[in-house]
């Protein structure tokens, strides 16, 4: 169960960045509706599992090194600190509501469409490939490196992208009212309190593997 949780924070964490993907769902559930939204969502969820695999794979090759697992350690601490105080100054600033109004017309896709476009978005993304490579990759090594961990684990990780899409679809197809700066200060106080949780465990799992072991 631990894991689980571990692995639903850990991607509630990332889908709680205001970025690409979240931006994109807005529009389309304002233009198209809570459907094409969640779809689109979904296929990001889909994206960001395959990153999530790929780092597993990635970082635990590379935590043969000690100098690799010590930058893991120390940069991946750092950035969760800087991703926090981000989030909090976007919380507590302020800042534009922006997401509620589409630029551009979005062209109406299949289901199919919608799920490849979602893909496409998640893994072109630039803050992305930044956390699964440094934060992301460091943390899921940590929790799931144990094959038994695995299920849980990832099971986890893809089931907060789905409520999160779902959410998101929902609430940006009741209208451009429900997406208020309140809504959005929220997300970013929420972000933040994550980040900061996940740089305390990593920088103590990292003390206790490193130092104190």
């Amino acid at each position: 169960m631990q894991l689980f949780v571990t692995g639903f924070l850990l991607s509630l964490s990332l889908s709680l960045d205001l970025g690409t993907v979240n931006v994109a769902m807005v529009r389309t559930a304002l233009q198209h509706g809570a459907r094409p939204s969640f779809l689109l969502g979904l296929g990001s969820c889909l994206g960001d599992l395959a990153y999530a695999l790929i780092s597993l794979l990635a970082v635990a090759a590379l935590l043969q090194s000690l100098a690799v697992r010590w930058a893991l350690w120390l940069a991946g601490t750092l950035i969760l600190l800087f991703l926090a105080a981000k989030m909090l100054r976007e919380a507590l600033g302020s800042r534009p509501d922006n997401l509620a109004t589409p630029e551009g017309t979005l062209l109406t896709r299949s289901a199919a469409g919608y799920l490849l476009q979602g893909i496409g978005l998640a893994m072109s993304s630039p803050s992305a490939i930044l956390w699964f490579a440094t934060v992301g990759g460091s943390i899921i090594a940590a929790s799931a490196s144990r094959q038994a961990a695995l299920i849980p684990f990832f099971t986890g990780f893809f089931l907060s992208g789905v409520a999160w899409s779902a959410m998101v679809a929902w609430l940006g197809g009741q209208g451009r009212k429900r997406m208020g700066g309140g809504l959005l200060r929220a997300c970013a106080l929420g972000s933040a309190l994550l980040f900061l949780y996940f740089a305390a465990k990593v920088f103590l799992d990292g003390y206790h593997t490193l130092l104190a072991g």
